[in-house]
């Protein structure tokens, strides 16, 4: 009787205190529970809230400690969470574009997107919130764009952190650790090595030690490949001095074929070159069936003549990007004899660099190049 007397005299003055606190209370329904006796009524109540879930009123100390318990990571890991491309999941390297709902993308994901839309005939849309993008719906965010630069990043080499907007500068210029090649590399030395051991290894190099009839197998190999690469320029200086010659602006319009499943193709309309007139097609993929699936794309293009002639027409032509185009585009030269049985090229292959590149043209409304045709006179 005793214990239970002096347990009720703990709970009671608690109770009463001059305070309306929910602890207070707390205390008091706890206390009142113990008096009730062990394995009464009051125990079991405390178990069953002791199991619930944690109460959103509950008093500020509880939520603190929670708001602790659920913390991850530090800023920077929350930050690349944040500002990550909602395509690839990774941080954007260049331009960021959101929809019109804020949703970013990087720019190689969203021009992808576009290529993709334009391959299937549909539109595009924000894989997050399923609105309509476009190059005109879309715009940049600036502020996302800084802020990833501001962001630390690894070297590459040095595995230390630098930020984005410093970061190209410190692997190509300033790392120790970044890989660089022998001085000695034009006369065939092929050592490959972190950049603070560049000064041992080119004071150890056995090959300026090399002799004159050593020398020469290399740099006939590189006189090789300088000739390929100066045979195209001295082409096209040759073509330039032909009497006639005449170039012009394309515009490729894409259209649809009439097949059960249809594949896109891009056409020009009619326009006239030394007094012809012609028609430029292009296809993707050589007509792939299905060249979304594909991650490699390519374009292909075919020169028709239009007009009836009275003798063959000898002709070289090639392609280059339009006046107002960021499009990278290798120039080629290519030759054919056009007669009235024999209109048509083959399909050649638009000497695009990549496949980034490609997706650039798909991405966009219209095509637009510049086509140079040269008369070879007989």
């Amino acid at each position: 009787m005793s214990s239970l007397e002096d347990r009720g005299e703990v709970g009671v003055p608690v109770a009463t205190a001059p305070s309306s606190s929910s602890a207070g209370l707390g205390v008091g329904a706890a206390g009142a529970g113990l008096e009730a006796g062990p394995g009464g009524p009051g125990v079991q109540g405390g178990q069953e809230q002791a199991d619930q879930e944690p109460d959103p009123d509950a008093p500020p100390k509880k939520r603190v400690r929670l708001l602790q318990e659920g913390e991850a990571g530090k800023l920077e890991e929350r930050l690349y969470a944040v500002l990550c491309c909602t395509v690839c999941l990774d941080l954007p390297k260049a331009s960021v574009y959101q929809c019109t709902n804020g949703h970013l993308m990087c720019a190689g994901c969203f021009i992808h997107l576009l290529a993709d839309a334009r391959l299937k005939e549909e539109q595009a849309t924000c894989p997050n919130c399923r609105c309509e993008i476009s190059k005109s719906l879309c715009c940049r965010n600036l502020a996302v764009e800084k802020a990833v630069s501001e962001l630390p990043f690894e070297c590459n080499f040095c595995l230390k952190q630098f930020p984005r907007s410093v970061l190209e500068r410190h692997q190509k210029e300033e790392c120790q650790d970044r890989v660089t090649v022998c001085k000695y590399k034009r006369i065939g030395c092929p050592w490959k090595g972190p950049f603070h051991e560049l000064t041992v290894h080119e004071a150890e190099c056995c090959h300026p030690t090399k002799t004159g009839n050593e020398l020469m197998g290399i740099l006939d190999e590189m006189d090789q490949s300088h000739r390929k690469e100066m045979q195209l320029y001295n082409g096209i200086f040759s073509l330039l001095c032909f009497e006639k010659i005449g170039f012009t602006e394309v515009q490729f319009r894409p259209y649809r074929t009439d097949d059960f499943i249809t594949r896109l193709y891009y056409e020009t309309p009619r326009f006239t070159v030394l007094n012809q007139t012609w028609v430029l097609k292009a296809r993707v993929n050589d007509s792939e069936r299905n060249p979304n699936l594909s991650c490699k794309r390519t374009l292909s293009f075919q020169l028709i003549l239009k007009s009836k002639i009275n003798s063959a027409l000898e002709c070289s032509y090639l392609l280059l990007k339009g006046p107002y185009d960021d499009v990278k585009i290798k120039p080629v030269i290519y030759h054919y004899v056009f007669s009235n049985d024999a209109n048509e090229t083959d399909y050649m292959p638009l000497p695009i660099i990549d496949s980034i590149e490609c997706n650039k043209l798909l991405a966009a409304k219209n095509i637009n190049l510049r086509l140079f045709i040269f008369q070879i006179q007989k």
